[in-house]
């Protein structure tokens, strides 16, 4: 018998007979996969396979799913209905920088708590040291310079200044002045020498190349000098400069008529010859600030002052002179000073402190601006005032 070309397999009863193979039954919905079949009793190999349905191969349609949803392949593996498009990621930009502002926060608000914590320290501190020093200190300040009015310190107002500041630290115990300097305006080495002889500690002079003149004034005024070999040390006396310009201003054909409400108010002023009785007059003027010179000397040193004025010759001394004379006490270096203002404040472990420096050029430029803008503010007296700061001491 001729097999039906569509049966690539036979099935068959128990009794022999043909039997027909059963209908296909559609694919259950919506299962991904086909149900089983009740079997007749047959083993299940001998049961026939089942072929997806033909209707299968037709897009399935979703009810709800988005137009865009592309169409499922025919034997592909189930798929889940089509998700919405999926969306760009929000930015979290925004919460990064939110989180660094609140860590900046923090940051910034420990550190303030830090520093109120160490204010708070410094303020409880500022009772023991007003100067940053802490423990037994020596304090040394350099008078480098002129002798004038230029704020820094080798002027009045600079050296009160780091006076009151030492004299205020408890942990400073003594002070050295480390002095190089050929002196400068009498009044300011007069002010000065006063500020040393008040202060309320040990003060020791240290000698550079030059302590003269108004600058030696000032170290008077310490209880104890020491000088190198070659310092030169001294020249106790006052100076007064008056120029005449009348010859010069002659040979020019320069004529200056001056109105003064005396005759001898433009005596200084360097368009005529002094008088005879200006030049004693201005005589009898440096005389007496030379003798305030020496009687400040005298009272520093524990010298009369008969022995001063001897001394008192405008003239600068060598060190080893300025020992033997009475002028200094001892030949040594800034280290020796230091030991020394130790000794005399009776301590032996001690730190030093310097309280800052002059500066030459800078003190020169500060104290030309100083005297241009003194004379802008006395334009009618410019003269005097000038033979005022010019006596030197």
């Amino acid at each position: 018998m001729q097999q039906d070309p569509s049966w690539s397999s036979q099935a068959w009863g128990s009794g022999g007979e043909n039997v027909s193979p059963p209908a296909p039954q559609p694919a259950p919905q919506p299962a991904p996969q086909a149900a089983p079949q009740p079997t007749t009793g047959q083993p299940a190999a001998s049961q026939p396979q089942h072929q997806p349905a033909q209707a299968a191969q037709q897009p399935a349609q979703h009810y709800g799913a988005p137009a865009s949803c592309p169409p499922q392949p025919v034997f592909a593996a189930p798929q889940p209905a089509c998700a919405p498009a999926p969306q760009p990621a929000k930015k979290r930009g925004w919460i990064v920088a939110l989180v660094a502002v609140v860590l900046a926060f923090l940051l910034i608000g420990g550190a303030m708590a830090s520093c109120a914590s160490v204010f708070s320290t410094a303020g409880s501190l500022a009772a023991v040291s007003s100067s940053g020093v802490y423990g037994d200190t020596i304090a040394v300040i350099d008078i480098d310079g002129t002798i004038q009015y230029d704020g820094s310190a080798c002027s009045p107002e600079g050296l009160k200044t780091l006076l009151d500041q030492a004299s205020d630290d408890p942990d400073i115990k003594g002070l050295v002045l480390r002095v190089n300097s050929g002196g400068g305006t009498a009044t300011a080495g007069e002010e000065m020498a006063e500020y040393v002889k008040d202060f309320d500690k040990p003060v020791v002079v240290s000698s550079a190349s030059m302590n003269a003149s108004a600058a030696y004034e000032i170290s008077s005024q310490a209880d104890f000098i020491y000088t190198a070999k070659t310092t030169a040390i001294g020249s106790i006396g006052t100076a007064l400069e008056v120029t005449d310009l009348s010859g010069l201003l002659e040979k020019l054909g320069i004529s200056i008529d001056v109105i003064a409400s005396a005759d001898s108010k433009d005596s200084s002023y360097g368009y005529r010859p002094l008088s005879e009785e200006e030049q004693a007059y201005y005589q009898n003027m440096v005389d007496a600030i030379n003798g305030t010179f020496i009687a400040n000397v005298a009272e520093g040193r524990g010298m009369a002052e008969d022995e001063v004025r001897k001394l008192a010759t405008g003239l600068t001394f060598t060190g080893m002179e300025a020992v033997e004379n009475g002028l200094a006490d001892d030949i040594g270096t800034r280290e020796d000073a230091i030991a020394k203002a130790a000794e005399l404040a009776g301590i032996s472990d001690y730190d030093v402190y310097d309280m800052g420096e002059s500066s030459y050029d800078l003190s020169g430029l500060l104290g030309l601006l100083s005297s241009e803008q003194s004379q802008d503010n006395h334009p009618l007296n410019a003269k005097e005032w000038d033979l005022h700061a010019n006596t030197l001491s």
